[in-house]
């Protein structure tokens, strides 16, 4: 069983007198940032001079440094910018000003994991994982509740790291709904797995193969829409808030025995097997050479490529006119 560690049982007193710099303030940075100032953490931003978050940042209320000079004042550097630009931000902007015992912090691990980056040995290596996108994160935070996170550490120099992480956590929010103990090896794997074969990939793929199946059948662009993409919210909030079980109790009896009966014909062991070939690549390091490749010569320009090419989809195109329908 997992260890679970809820509000009560973590202290914000171990942390209180520490300072944490947060690298980054995009979607992820700004939430917890935020959510850790108003906790009573001290806080400050490092970031670059020139970039659009500073003067951001600075309304939001937070002291701001360039990242050099906030590693410098800081107990805990909290890293929150995109995987692929994390080594070479830490190699020119963090590694020359480390001091022993400070601790380097992340959101996912995947630079510590594949070893993109190597911290010396006399500093503490964190993880703090929510499991919610940033905005979320900030609205619940609002609301007094939390999103649950993963938390791991990888190195402990001070013998504190755990203390440290579990602040984070509690000063974020994420205790007031559980953080579960991990490690930085099953965070990166387990979570790159998800959103490649179910969350962002396997629905994508999913839902564009039922809307071609129904188009190509006859039917209207629109009907297939609805069916095949709009009313997937409903059916994932009901197996979020009630499981799988419950989601088929909340639907009709005749989606549920349809459900049941055909979902194995489309997701069969064959769509398994598959699923495991994609594991295997990730936990080899397949992946993430391939990733790393793709990003040193296509970059952003690159993604951005491959996303016009799916807007192109009929499916984007008649969501894009029932979406400005609905949503006026």
């Amino acid at each position: 069983m997992a260890k679970i560690w809820r509000d009560s049982d973590v202290s914000l007193e171990s942390v209180k007198n520490e300072t944490f710099a947060v690298i980054g303030y995009g979607i992820q940075g700004r939430a917890q940032a935020c959510n850790m100032k108003d906790s009573g953490l001290k806080v400050i931003l490092g970031l670059r001079k020139d970039g659009k978050s500073w003067e951001i940042a600075q309304k939001d209320g937070h002291t701001v440094f360039e990242i050099p000079e906030a590693v410098k004042r800081a107990d805990v550097i909290h890293i929150l910018i995109p995987d692929m630009e994390q080594a070479n931000v830490y190699k020119n902007q963090i590694e020359p000003y480390l001091k022993k015992g400070q601790a380097l912090s992340f959101s996912h691990g995947a630079a510590i994991h594949w070893g993109w980056i190597k911290p010396p040995e006399w500093v503490d290596v964190i993880m703090l994982a929510p499991k919610a996108p940033g905005q979320r994160m900030r609205e619940l935070y609002l609301e007094n509740f939390g999103v649950p996170a993963l938390v791991a550490v990888q190195q402990n120099f001070t013998g504190r790291a755990w203390e440290r992480v579990l602040g984070m956590a509690k000063a974020v929010g994420c205790t007031r709904a559980g953080v579960i103990q991990t490690t930085f090896k099953e965070e990166v794997e387990t979570d790159w797995f998800g959103e490649q074969v179910d969350l962002c990939g396997g629905v994508d793929r999913l839902i564009r193969s039922a809307f071609e199946t129904l188009i190509e059948a006859g039917y209207q662009p629109e009907v297939a829409y609805f069916e095949c993409l709009h009313e997937l919210k409903l059916i994932v909030d009901l197996i979020q808030r009630k499981g799988i079980s419950g989601m088929y109790q909340g639907v009709s009896e005749t989606a549920r025995y349809g459900g049941l009966t055909r979902g194995g014909m489309v997701i069969d062991e064959h769509v398994k097997e598959s699923m495991k070939r994609v594991l295997a690549d990730i936990q080899s390091g397949e992946f993430a050479k391939e990733w790393q490749s793709f990003y040193s010569k296509e970059g952003v320009k690159g993604l951005e490529k491959m996303l016009a090419e799916l807007e192109e989809h009929p499916i984007e195109k008649v969501g894009k006119e029932l979406r400005e329908l609905m949503w006026k």
